[in-house]
């Protein structure tokens, strides 16, 4: 047997996308998100730079080493469930989020250029595992985002 460095096998393997991903609801997702985050709730992670002025092309492709989104992406559950790398339109994708709504969530123009990962997971917490949907707040959510 051959041993290789993790950055080593990432270029060797050969990785198959096409097979079946296990279901899991969104909110599921959330929930393992924020574990992961609570998981070393004082690690620096970084932001992402201005996303509200990208264009869309690029602010899809946008990542940094580091975040939450490659916290979400380290996780073998999470990309068991479909996620497929670390970039902004990829998080958007798989967690189901608009533009504003991931923005707020990892833009640096809300919390600088680092923020702690219970920062993160309380505000995933507050806004996509513990909210209670009632009807008024769908509606809202329809038109805020």
């Amino acid at each position: 047997m051959k041993h290789h460095k993790f950055d080593q096998l990432q270029i060797l393997a050969k990785i198959k996308q096409d097979y079946p991903h296990q279901v899991m609801p969104r909110r599921a997702r959330f929930q393992r998100w924020v574990e992961l985050l609570e998981q070393d709730p004082h690690r620096v992670l970084s932001t992402l730079h201005e996303t509200e002025y990208l264009p869309a092309a690029a602010r899809a492709v946008l990542r940094s080493d580091n975040s939450a989104i490659t916290v979400a992406f380290n996780d073998p559950v999470l990309r068991a469930a479909g996620m497929e790398n670390d970039t902004y339109g990829e998080a958007k994708r798989f967690f189901e989020l608009s533009d504003r709504q991931l923005h707020r969530m990892i833009c640096y123009c809300h919390f600088g250029a680092t923020v702690s990962a219970q920062t993160t997971a309380s505000y995933i917490r507050a806004k996509y595992v513990d909210r209670q949907e009632g009807i008024w707040a769908r509606l809202r959510g329809m038109f805020t985002g």
